[in-house]
């Protein structure tokens, strides 16, 4: 693995804007860990084909004394539901196999316009809609640690990609911990905005009706500066900067019970562990779960699932032998499911209201809170169930703690906290107010800086499937 693939994303643009390192330097680094990883992971299913080209464009600019963006020159990787102008956007269906989208998706546009170049597309669940990264286009990715396992999902490729120094940083999308699990998973760190700080139109689902409630693109990569980095540029704001020093004082709850799913000891010990340097920063940490917390799985459920099934009959509509094993399973269960009426459905979106009202006047004095992304680490591919203490449970139900801050839409941000016994990563979410992801961010640094953050695989660790 070359050494320069390792870097942050900072750190690269900072070399290139140096003249430390060249673009196409940066760019051949990576294609060349591709070239060694890939076919283990799966990870990276379409290379842009100009990518050098563009690089050579940046180093000629770089050369000519141009004024440079804040990305310039940095290789970045898109989910494959996020639109890419030119390069084929699948969302993991049969049904959209061959789509080139004509233009970039917004948030794709404005990392472009900062300089940086689609280094290419990466693996997802099939229409994003599972906890994989796993389709019948392009099969499945393989967790970078142990490639028995998932890298999750449904932004799964994005995440080992990153993690194993495929890429440097990348976009994927949220609705129900998309970003937030794989990262978890995969030892990276990952932020879900709140709702509207980066402009989510160019997705395949498209991010509207009931998903607008809850749905974001967000940065993924492998250090907390370069979220701040990436979500600079995303969200338009390029003042944004990280003030770990202004957070002395705060008050910060943190909970392992959401009343919905047991977790882990060592998924327990990951969350203690980042409150404690929270608290060894200066902050005021407590053990409190938040009010209404109990309710976001199922309002999850209200919410959003039956906008999926909906989805899902619209696009399968006489050709449901086209979708995977996921599709087939959720509408052969979705037969005789009617959509709710109109009113009860305003019922649960009144009731969602109140309680993100309550949630967030509650955390005007504790604006941040520490949860944990999920029930366990990561698990072998195929697992449907999963076992905690005495309690078997969906892999969907085991992220209640994920899906909570969606129905609520805060942002919240993934950090590696702890590993398993196996040595698998185990990250915590950092949550903040609506809008508040400088907070966010700033309390994640202060936990990378005290627990060290990402850590690369071991080689040695992939073994086939």
């Amino acid at each position: 693995m070359s050494e320069l693939t390792s870097y942050s994303a900072s750190a690269l643009v900072r070399l290139i804007s140096g003249r430390s390192v060249s673009p196409v330097e940066v760019m051949k680094a990576h294609v060349g860990v591709i070239a060694q990883l890939n076919p283990k992971l799966n990870a990276i299913v379409t290379l842009a084909p100009d990518l050098m080209e563009r690089a050579s464009e940046a180093e000629t600019a770089v050369t000519r004394g141009d004024a440079l963006g804040p990305l310039h020159g940095l290789p970045v990787t898109i989910k494959d539901t996020i639109e890419t102008a030119g390069l084929r956007t699948t969302s993991g269906s049969l049904m959209r196999a061959d789509f080139v989208p004509a233009g970039d998706a917004p948030a794709v546009r404005r990392l472009k316009e900062a300089g940086a170049i689609v280094l290419g597309k990466t693996n997802a669940a099939e229409l994003a809609m599972e906890y994989t990264a796993e389709n019948r286009v392009f099969g499945r990715t393989n967790h970078p640690h142990d490639a028995s396992f998932t890298p999750g999902g449904s932004s799964g490729g994005e995440a080992a990609a990153i993690a194993s120094c495929m890429s440097p940083c990348g976009l994927g999308s949220d609705l129900a911990g998309s970003i937030r699990i794989p990262a978890h998973f995969c030892g990276i760190v990952g932020l879900k905005p709140t709702v509207g700080q980066v402009p989510g139109g160019g997705q395949f689902p498209p991010n509207t009706g009931p998903y607008a409630l809850g749905s974001s693109i967000g940065p993924m990569a492998r250090r907390v500066e370069d979220l701040d980095l990436l979500f600079s540029v995303l969200s338009g704001n390029s003042t944004r900067k990280i003030e770990t020093n202004q957070l002395a004082g705060q008050r910060v709850a943190w909970y392992t019970d959401d009343s919905v799913t047991p977790v882990t000891n060592e998924t327990r010990l990951a969350v203690e562990t980042a409150a404690r340097a929270l608290s060894e920063a200066g902050l005021l940490v407590g053990e409190v779960r938040p009010p209404g917390i109990e309710r976001g799985h199922d309002l999850w459920l209200k919410l959003f699932s039956c906008a999926s099934v909906v989805q899902l009959r619209n696009i399968y509509k006489d050709h449901e032998d086209q979708g995977g094993d996921f599709v087939r399973r959720r509408l052969a269960k979705a037969v005789n499911e009617q959509p709710p009426p109109r009113h009860e459905y305003m019922i649960w979106w009144r009731e969602r209201d109140r309680l993100r009202a309550e949630l967030i006047e509650w955390m005007k004095d504790t604006p941040l809170l520490i949860a944990p992304v999920g029930a366990t680490p990561a698990y072998a591919h195929g697992t449907h169930k999963l076992t905690v203490g005495e309690q078997t449970f969906s892999t969907f139900r085991a992220f209640s703690y994920s899906q909570t801050f969606n129905v609520f839409d805060l942002p919240a941000a993934a950090i590696p906290a702890g590993r398993s016994v196996k040595g698998l990563p185990i990250g915590v979410q950092i949550v903040g107010r609506p809008l508040a992801e400088q907070t966010v961010l700033a309390a994640a640094a202060i936990v990378e800086e005290a627990l060290g953050g990402w850590k690369p695989p071991l080689s040695t660790n992939f073994r086939k499937p």
